[in-house]
């Protein structure tokens, strides 16, 4: 870790500027991927029975628990193709009863050489076709019944609702989506990985870190795991890493970089604070070892999860920095009168 200096330059009336000697120390070394977030188990919600939508009970951002009403279609769609199944199957059942009777006779007329054996082979074909026509209609006016059973629409899981995709009033088809529901407890960061880098990757044992750019949020990953598959178009490997389970305030769609640990190297860096960004310029106050300060100009890199920024060039380890550089540039103003 970098060491506060006790020393204090640019002393004023209202106390002495803090400062920091910097140095080269030896820091864990990254590769950064974009990725996305999306949820472990997530499910679309779909109907499965013709007919318009009577009731929402559930939006976007609600919490539910298996088994919670989300929707109800109306069932009369439902109930006419049942009463007509069930029509199907009394034609189905009388052609099956003459079929049958049909092929009795043949038997008989058979038995005493008033007809052909072509004549019974007919009467034998039309009985299984009769046969397999009244099961189909058995197996459809089946189908009919369970379909009413799923005019309610339930919850699959216990988790939230992502999305509902159909409003009150309009008409659910069968294989419609009507909700998209995750579960918040499971989350991971989906990220492309180039076939190159994942000799590095595996050198450390499979570790990274989750930056969350819109707010500064850096979590640690819970397991990193590489698809044994990659791209043949892009010669990258997809890569899952999974978030921490109490990752509140991470929902799926979210953009973030994951920061692969790769190796140690030796970093110079300094505390965000120190930087002075002053439209084009970035730059410190150095300390110049007569009790003032000078502005030097860097070339400064990512910032690092412990909220400090890589030097790449512009200082050297050793040199001592103002952390407060608005104090700082004030003792210099004050210096120069």
């Amino acid at each position: 870790m970098l060491a506060l200096s006790a020393q204090a330059f640019g002393a004023d009336e209202r106390g002495a500027v803090p400062t920091m000697k910097v140095g080269i120390q030896p820091r864990a070394q990254t590769y950064v991927s974009e990725a996305t977030v999306e949820a472990i188990r997530q499910a679309t919600v779909a109907a499965q029975v013709q007919g318009r939508v009577l009731e929402v009970r559930a939006d976007a951002g609600a919490r539910v628990r298996q088994g919670d009403v989300l929707m109800r279609i109306d069932t009369r769609e439902a109930d006419q193709a049942v009463a007509a199944a069930t029509a199907n199957v009394a034609a189905a059942q009388a052609r099956l009863v003459d079929a049958r009777a049909s092929l009795e006779r043949t038997r008989s007329l058979r038995a005493r050489n008033f007809i052909s054996a072509a004549a019974l082979d007919q009467a034998q074909a039309a009985f299984d076709a009769a046969t397999a026509q009244h099961k189909a209609a058995e197996a459809g006016r089946a189908q009919s019944d369970a379909s009413r059973g799923f005019a309610t629409v339930t919850a699959p899981f216990t988790g939230v609702v992502a999305q509902r995709l159909t409003e009150l009033g309009e008409m659910a088809q069968p294989g419609r989506p009507l909700f998209s529901i995750y579960e918040p407890g499971g989350l991971r960061a989906i990220a492309d990985v180039p076939q190159s880098r994942l000799a590095e990757l595996g050198k450390t044992g499979l570790k990274a870190k989750l930056e969350f750019p819109e707010n500064g949020r850096w979590l640690d990953a819970a397991a990193v795991i590489v698809l044994p598959s990659a791209d043949p178009r892009t010669h990258t490997a997809r890569v899952r890493v999974n978030l921490p389970a109490d990752a509140t305030g991470v929902v799926p769609g979210m953009a973030a970089r994951v920061h692969f640990l790769v190796g140690e190297a030796p970093q110079l860096v300094v505390p965000a604070g120190a930087i002075l960004r002053r439209g084009e310029v970035t730059g410190v106050y150095v300390a110049d070892g007569k009790g003032s300060f000078s502005l030097r100009q860097l070339r400064v890199g990512s910032p690092l999860p412990d909220g400090s920024v890589e030097v790449l060039a512009g200082l050297a380890g050793g040199e001592t920095i103002a952390l407060d550089p608005v104090r700082a540039g004030l003792s210099v103003t004050r210096r120069g009168r």
